[in-house]
């Protein structure tokens, strides 16, 4: 292996592979609802939640946070269990 190989290899272990929390859209819960609950689960600002929940409602999907996959799986679960459909990819 190069030297820059594995400089590479050492830089893509430290940094880890960021995952993403994507919320997709659905019929039942309300704009009010979708807000709050990524204030709480995700951490967001008012004005965070409100765009994600309008890009949700428009493109059917949005990413909602990023991050260390043991950081987003409680938080998931948080919006699934408030009846928001969720997924980590």
């Amino acid at each position: 292996m190069s030297t820059q190989e594995e400089v590479l290899e050492k830089v893509d272990t430290q940094v880890g592979k960021e995952n993403e929390i994507v919320l997709y859209n659905d019929d039942y819960n309300t704009f009010d609802h979708v807000i709050e609950t990524l204030i709480y689960a995700c951490d967001h600002t008012p004005e965070q939640a409100e765009q994600c929940s309008i890009l949700v409602h428009y493109k059917g999907k949005c990413t909602v946070k990023t991050g260390a996959f043991d950081d987003l799986k409680p938080r998931c679960s948080k919006l699934l269990d408030a009846g928001l459909s969720a997924e980590i990819v």
